[in-house]
């Protein structure tokens, strides 16, 4: 990780965006010595989006299980497998009125 003050970073700033996206770190900038903002390469950005988002999944989830808004595996398998066969019984009866 790096970090470069704002002043650099805007009198070298294409330099930097190449140096971030080929080392897929990030750069932390600074302004009047404090840590204001952070340069990161757009895969990790989404990697990091998407990881945050399966956490959020996990929490909810967690959430969920402790307030006891559970379903039996078994009965979400059979609502599945109900759902599936309606699906595939209109799209068969679709077929056969053309």
């Amino acid at each position: 990780m790096a970090t470069q003050s704002v002043s650099h970073v805007k009198a070298h700033l294409a330099e930097v965006i190449e140096n971030v996206r080929e080392s897929h770190d990030h750069m932390v900038i600074t302004q009047n010595g404090a840590n204001t903002a952070v340069i990161q390469d757009y895969e990790s950005y989404q990697r990091t989006r998407q990881a945050l988002a399966i956490l959020k999944l996990i929490a909810m989830g967690e959430q969920d299980i402790a307030k006891g808004r559970t379903v039996p595996q078994a009965e979400v398998f059979r609502s599945l497998k109900q759902r599936l066969q309606t699906k595939i019984d209109r799209q068969a009866k679709s077929k056969l009125s053309r």
